[in-house]
């Protein structure tokens, strides 16, 4: 060994001397101080990194901000970046550099963007947890000519309470009479007073495990069970209010078909379909959920929850855990049948604007 052996060359590279170049920082000039806390902040943060307050937009930060797009927790409200129907065209009518900065500020992969922009239909591009991010958003959208509205998840009367699920219901010329269970009574619905039917397919997956504990952190697997659960869904709106009416195929006494009530529950909602457009021909039908569901995935991720059932004692010694996992579109298609609602509002304004 040399004797000079602090000054002996190491044979592996280290971090700092990789072949990628050192960013370079930025300049005091270009830092950002929150109006909160006073402290300097990076230009491309939209929240203060120090205590979460909205960073103020200048001159040298507004091109340099970027959206953080984290994902919400289940509780949270947050904001929709959504496609003008103008802009639902094929991605050949963008530059693929377009494309290429617009995917990454979205946070999306290229491929998964190009579906959302030929889908022909507003969709979400974004999803923000505040109202700051979702403007950085649409402007920075609207400098690469792709225009977009911002749609809160938070309407008044939507976010109290989820869709009102209808078991069964008696029809008349005049309208429906819903009942939820047995033991409530009927809710009235008028034909003239329906204006939306969103159709889709709620789809849940689950996964059963049993295990053993075994040495060290590994765990061997004595039992695994998997289940699916695939059924058509129909969410229905009225022009009285903006929360849904929903009748699931699996859950739904088809009684009120008569004699046309047959076998199947994917066939029995189908004709149920055909009366509700029969007695209600100005009401939208839309069944375009299933087409545009993998475009949804991007930004409206199907929801995945696990817990554990617990410890059990199989025999002396031996102790087994379980766990559920469970993989479900439900809220999915509830945030897309809502968008449906809330465009479909906005044709009723221009409509009744018009006459």
């Amino acid at each position: 060994m040399p004797k000079d052996n602090e000054n002996v060359s190491l044979s592996i590279s280290t971090t700092d001397e990789s072949g990628s170049p050192t960013p370079e920082p930025f300049a005091a000039d270009q830092m950002v101080r929150c109006d909160e806390c006073l402290r300097a902040n990076p230009p491309t943060r939209v929240n203060c990194l120090y205590c979460t307050a909205v960073l103020p937009l200048t001159e040298t930060n507004v091109n340099l901000q970027k959206p953080a797009l984290r994902p919400l927790e289940k509780w949270e409200q947050g904001y929709n970046n959504i496609l003008l129907p103008p802009q639902a065209n094929s991605p050949r009518d963008f530059a693929d550099t377009t494309l290429r900065e617009a995917a990454e500020l979205l946070r999306l992969r290229q491929a998964d963007l190009e579906i959302i922009l030929s889908s022909g239909t507003p969709l979400p591009l974004a999803r923000a947890a505040t109202i700051d991010e979702a403007s950085l958003v649409q402007l920075r959208l609207s400098s690469l000519v792709i225009d977009t509205r911002i749609v809160p998840e938070r309407e008044p009367g939507v976010e109290a309470t989820g869709p009102i699920k209808v078991r069964a219901m008696e029809m008349d010329d005049a309208g429906i009479y819903a009942f939820q269970t047995p033991e409530t009574p009927a809710i009235r619905v008028s034909w003239s007073d329906l204006i939306l039917l969103v159709v889709g397919r709620l789809l849940v997956k689950r996964v059963e495990l049993k295990e053993q504990k075994g040495a060290g952190d590994e765990n061997r697997i004595l039992d695994a069970s998997e289940f699916f659960n695939d059924e058509t869904v129909v969410d229905f709106y009225t022009s009285k209010q903006a929360i849904p009416y929903r009748i699931t195929g699996n859950s739904f006494d088809f009684s009120c078909l008569g004699e046309r009530k047959g076998l199947i529950a994917s066939e029995n909602i189908l004709t149920l379909l055909d009366l509700f457009r029969a007695h209600a021909p100005h009401a939208t039908y839309d069944d375009s959920f299933n087409s545009v569901r993998k475009a949804l995935e991007a930004v409206w991720p199907s929801e995945q929850q696990s817990q554990s059932s617990g410890w059990r004692r199989d025999r002396p010694g031996k102790y087994s855990i379980g766990s559920v996992t469970e993989r479900s579109n439900e809220m999915q298609f509830l945030r897309y049948s809502r968008l449906r609602f809330y465009f479909q509002g906005e044709n009723l304004t221009k409509t009744n604007d018009n006459t």
